[in-house]
């Protein structure tokens, strides 16, 4: 270890003195195998309700060159209430191992809910812990408020040169290209048909809402599309809590939590498009009925074999198993565990091979979208109103025609009755 470290010193020392290499830490995992940390940063959001969740005694983070370790200290808030392992995410992700002083979460810098800024010197990966307390077994009370804190990791954007490099005279083709490699990324509601977007954003429990996801590939090679996160908010500012029905990179948990209809549409109407139907819900105990819905979409080579990592798989709650949109099963098995443990275990592997290099999805091919506001309703249809009624008039009527028809023969067999007591007189007076 002790000359790894001292092997690791004399490179960075060499490094300054001639290639300006931008200086790093260096940490260890438990595995003993070494990593690069980056500059991590971690904010506290300004709201009394969150107490100390943020500070540097309750939160920890180091940016490693493919994921973020997230550090927790259970008494999150600061008021001796100690918080659930379960009610700690990222982007999704939930904790990965703990102890009896900390939870730790390892997210992957192109996951759990991640999103990227390129900046002039660096780039900026943010993600975002959430704290959502459950209620506690039992009993319908809380005792701790939920809190967001923000995570940043930022990695410098310098390059390699030599100082015997050459200046091309030329455009080089790759400049030439740049400009259209651009990707337009839609996520739309449609209409119940799916011919068009719909033309209501208001829906009922016991809906179906139909979401389209797509992108525009114009110029570019057969690219497949997939939707690697998604969440629904009664806010669009990150304030309410969270409900994720799309994790684990693209495995569609909401039919396998609640046993909804919930599923990707199979086939795809071609592979740069994903068609979802969610089962329509509310938020319990939320006073609003509007819903915003945030997803990361992405997108691979068409020829990339299918993985962990890119997939869109659904719950089948009548076959108990996870099924994939593409016909690629075996990849959803990770669904019911943590998809992107085994992905970046090959990775870590493979940087580690001498000569091998490791291919990383471009941020271009990546996007997170918003959709919203849905108003999700409590209340039938009109329609089933009108049929319900029009089927209770039914009986209604018949009883009536039946209480006439008895009517007019009691009065039939009143009038006979007189007569015969008309026609009797006479003859008894004579």
């Amino acid at each position: 270890m002790a000359c790894k470290a001292m092997h690791q010193l004399l490179f960075l020392v060499y490094g300054l003195l001639t290639f300006n290499v931008v200086p790093v830490a260096f940490g260890y995992r438990r595995s003993g195998v070494p990593f690069k940390v980056h500059k991590a940063v971690v904010i506290q959001k300004e709201s009394l309700v969150q107490q100390r969740a943020g500070s540097p005694e309750t939160v920890s983070a180091q940016c490693t060159e493919w994921d973020v370790i997230v550090t927790i200290n259970p008494d999150l808030l600061g008021i001796q209430h100690p918080v659930q392992a379960s009610d700690l995410s990222v982007g999704g992700c939930g904790v990965t191992s703990q102890t009896p002083t900390a939870f730790v979460i390892e997210a992957p810098l192109q996951g759990c809910g991640s999103t990227v800024m390129m900046l002039t010197d660096e780039m900026v990966y943010t993600f975002t812990l959430d704290y959502i307390p459950s209620p506690i077994p039992g009993i319908p009370i809380i005792r701790t408020n939920p809190a967001v804190v923000q995570i940043e990791c930022h990695y410098p954007r310098n390059h390699n040169v030599s100082s015997n490099a050459l200046n091309p005279t030329w455009v080089p083709y790759t400049s030439t290209i740049s400009a259209q490699d651009v990707l337009g990324f839609a996520l739309i509601i449609m209409n119940s048909d799916w011919s068009g977007p719909s033309s209501s954003n208001v829906f009922y429990l016991g809906d179906l809402i139909n979401l389209q996801a797509s992108v525009d590939s114009t110029n570019h090679v057969p690219l497949l599309l997939f939707v690697d996160n998604c969440v629904a908010s009664s806010a669009s500012n990150g304030s309410a809590p969270i409900y994720t029905f799309i994790g684990n990179n693209g495995c569609f948990t909401d039919s396998k939590v609640t046993g909804s209809n919930s599923q990707f549409i199979i086939p795809r109407i071609a592979p740069s498009n994903l068609q979802i139907e969610l089962d329509a819900f509310r938020f319990y105990g939320v006073a609003t009925s509007s819903v915003f819905i945030t997803c990361r979409l992405k997108v691979t080579l068409a020829s990339q074999a299918i993985d962990n990592l890119n997939k869109a798989c659904t719950y089948i709650t009548g076959l108990s198993q996870w099924t994939s949109v593409d016909g690629s099963n075996q990849v959803c098995s990770c669904c019911d565990a943590n998809c992107a443990t085994g992905q970046k275990r090959r990775i870590e592997m493979a940087r580690r091979r001498p000569g091998r290099s490791v291919k990383t999805t471009p941020v271009e091919w990546e996007k997170t979208l918003v959709v919203g506001p849905l108003f999700l309703e409590g209340k039938h249809h009109p329609a089933v109103s009108e049929h319900l009624t029009a089927t209770e008039a039914k009986p209604a009527g018949s009883f009536m025609l039946v209480l006439g028809s008895m009517l007019v023969v009691l009065a039939l067999t009143c009038s006979a009755f007189l007569l015969y007591l008309l026609y009797q007189k006479p003859q008894i007076s004579n």
